[in-house]
């Protein structure tokens, strides 16, 4: 799954709107659209606050070695 795939899982799961993730974090709705389908990617302040924002934990690598804050996690692998 993308980032940009489990961005929108996330906002979804959480009964956001793309306007209302834009508000919370202070960016433009066509920002929250254009990471929702990996036209961009978030910079770190922006992963960070999403993280805080969908209450994720860990961090995962992409196949682009970058890495991305995506889920929960309660054990180590």
């Amino acid at each position: 799954m993308s980032l940009g795939q489990q961005l929108k899982r996330l906002r979804e799961s959480k009964g956001f709107s793309q306007e209302d993730v834009a508000k919370k974090i202070g960016v433009t709705r066509q920002a929250v659209y254009k990471w929702e389908h990996d036209k961009s990617c978030p910079d770190i302040d922006n992963l960070i606050l999403l993280s805080e924002m969908y209450n994720v934990t860990y961090m995962i690598k992409s196949e682009k070695n970058q890495l991305y804050f995506l889920g929960k996690s309660t054990t180590c692998n």
